[in-house]
């Protein structure tokens, strides 16, 4: 009925509550507004993650343990904080609002990080490139300005994309389309501000001033602000039809606890299940049964209990949670990897000779944006040629599993680690050989040789980075799309806790009894290589995990299916773990 009238087909509205009309909202007409705010963010976190670690040692004066570690943890939260933000979307206000609030935080926390770099009083003094110890009362200023920014985060990171998918509608064939190729040039946007942010604004902070490699990105974050407000009448929105989502979660795994003696009847039909009327007048979806987790079905056995037993959809849905959590977990030693880029290999790049020239010497951080390169160079050849030649093959609509993409980057990203500890092998080898003791020495050895360490990452990262994002977003429930967003973002905020937590307990270790601590001060005296191969080790055996998970997941169904006003069949399929051949 609403598509005859010219309306979308998935109930979306817009932000006065009346039915979007298909022809003038959404798809990529909205998403452009987006996209400029999309870069712009990301333009500001990398320009502060990227030489955090810089910054935190050179003014700050704290040690490498210590500058890694807080910068970890920042960088933890900045990915943590999503789950709050994406569950009041979810649940409350919906992501324009959440995400307009926000932003307003996330801005707030730009301009104080620029005050506490450029105001006399809030910073540092420094004279012929030496600095003063900050005060208690400059670092206070600093890390609240840093965790403002976490806060603001939180509630624009799991709405931003999410609200960018919704953009088109699944049950459009020709949106749906053009949908399965936006993750991948949602990517190519935020990346492109990341790139700026490694070689434009790692430059100028180390060379202009932080003042102005801070204040470039919170300008530039106001005007995308004023853009993306400017396509608010092209936007539309998702309905909010669930109830309190955390309350429903819990309720299926407690029901089947208090039903555990009890046996699930053979016709699924005895289970308890609402009308179909009541999705239908409700706009809610629900659910059919699938065999996974069985267990929890017994928290929709009817029973003489006054306390009403659980719906099919409720614990569809809880299982469809769990699925997704074993994932997750295995996705964490991935996320560990790539906390190295703004971390470890920084530090090692500051070590090695970056003279360019006779004049120009590259910042550390600045090959970051080879990580940021070469993904945006893969990502049109992914999505333009290996899909399609893959598509030929298999008969996926994606070319390959969504879980087979995951597979490739997290093995990619195994490469890279093993190359970055053989490069430290030869590191540590051309110390040896010129005598190098002092930790400011630079030993002689370019600093791209660290090139290939990173170039891999940014390949792998199309597999893994971009697969995760559309994962944990198309194999959500409908109704809490925001929430399993931050499965994603979640899994690198844990990353990032999980390597200040492996550092910090591996010096602990390595340095006990008066030892040599594998990751000391002196990078010219410790041995990173280890370190390395022990993240080498133990991505190998997450990677043995992972598939073993991967085989045991059942996809919801690639193509949504209307049953009754809205009920949504899920595909009963296991990952096809078999080798690809090309």
């Amino acid at each position: 009925m609403e598509a005859a009238k010219g309306y979308t087909q998935d109930g979306t509205v817009d932000l006065q509550g009346r039915p979007a009309l298909a022809s003038t909202t959404g798809r990529w007409r909205a998403c452009y507004f987006l996209l400029g705010y999309e870069a712009c963010e990301r333009m500001a976190f990398y320009g502060i993650a990227s030489n955090l670690v810089n910054y935190l040692t050179t003014r700050l004066h704290e040690d490498t343990i210590s500058s890694v570690r807080n910068v970890n943890n920042w960088s933890g939260v900045v990915w943590i904080t999503p789950i709050a933000g994406a569950y009041i979307a979810d649940t409350y206000i919906g992501r324009f609002w959440t995400f307009t609030v926000s932003s307003l935080i996330y801005v707030l926390g730009m301009i104080l990080l620029t005050m506490a770099v450029t105001v006399k009083s809030l910073r540092p003094t420094c004279r012929n490139g030496l600095c003063n110890k900050a005060s208690s009362l400059q670092k206070a200023f600093f890390y609240m300005s840093l965790y403002t920014i976490a806060i603001g985060a939180g509630g624009t990171k799991p709405n931003i994309s999410t609200f960018g998918a919704d953009q088109f509608d699944d049950l459009a064939k020709k949106e749906r389309k053009q949908k399965d190729s936006f993750f991948n040039w949602w990517t190519f946007s935020s990346f492109s501000g990341a790139l700026f942010a490694t070689l434009g604004l790692v430059y100028i902070q180390e060379n202009l001033g932080w003042g102005l490699g801070y204040g470039i990105p919170t300008l530039g974050l106001l005007v995308s602000l004023v853009v993306f407000y400017i396509g608010t009448p092209f936007y539309r929105h998702k309905v909010i039809k669930s109830d309190n989502l955390a309350k429903a979660l819990v309720r299926v795994p407690i029901a089947a606890f208090k039903n555990r003696k009890l046996h699930c009847p053979n016709d699924l039909l005895e289970l308890h299940e609402l009308d179909s009327h009541y999705y239908n007048s409700t706009g809610k979806h629900q659910v059919h049964h699938t065999p996974i987790f069985r267990y929890l079905d017994k928290a929709a056995i009817k029973t003489s209990s006054r306390e009403s037993p659980c719906t099919v959809t409720e614990v569809e849905v809880a299982k469809r949670v769990l699925g997704l959590t074993l994932i997750w977990l295995v996705t964490l030693i991935p996320s560990t990897l790539g906390a190295q880029v703004n971390t470890l290999f920084v530090k090692q790049g500051t070590t090695l000779d970056r003279k360019l020239g006779s004049h120009f010497q590259i910042p550390a951080a600045s090959l970051g944006s080879f990580v940021t390169l070469s993904l945006l160079l893969s990502i049109p050849i992914y999505d333009q040629y290996f899909v399609p030649f893959m598509r030929k093959k298999t008969g996926n609509p994606r070319g390959i599993t969504i879980l087979q993409r995951l597979g490739i980057g997290f093995l990619i990203q195994i490469v890279a680690i093993a190359v970055a500890s053989a490069v430290e092998v030869k590191r540590m080898h051309v110390i040896k050989e010129f005598h190098i003791t002092n930790p400011k020495q630079v030993v002689p050895m370019s600093i791209f040789w660290l090139l290939p360490q990173y170039c891999l990452l940014g390949i792998g990262g199309v597999f893994d980075a971009i697969g995760l994002l559309e994962f944990f977003y198309d194999q959500s429930p409908e109704e809490m799309q925001s929430l399993g967003t931050t499965f994603f973002t979640s899994g690198i905020g844990l990353g990032n806790f999980m390597n200040s937590f492996l550092m910090t307990m591996i010096d602990k270790i390595t340095s006990k009894g008066g030892g040599k601590s594998w990751i000391g001060d002196n990078l010219n005296d410790s041995r990173l290589d280890y370190y390395y191969g022990f993240l080498m080790v133990i991505s190998i055996v997450n990677m043995g995990l992972f598939l073993w998970a991967a085989s045991k997941y059942i996809y919801k169904s690639d193509e949504t299916k209307l049953f009754n006003g809205g009920c949504v069949q899920m595909e009963v399929k296991s990952l096809d773990t078999s080798p690809l051949t090309i």
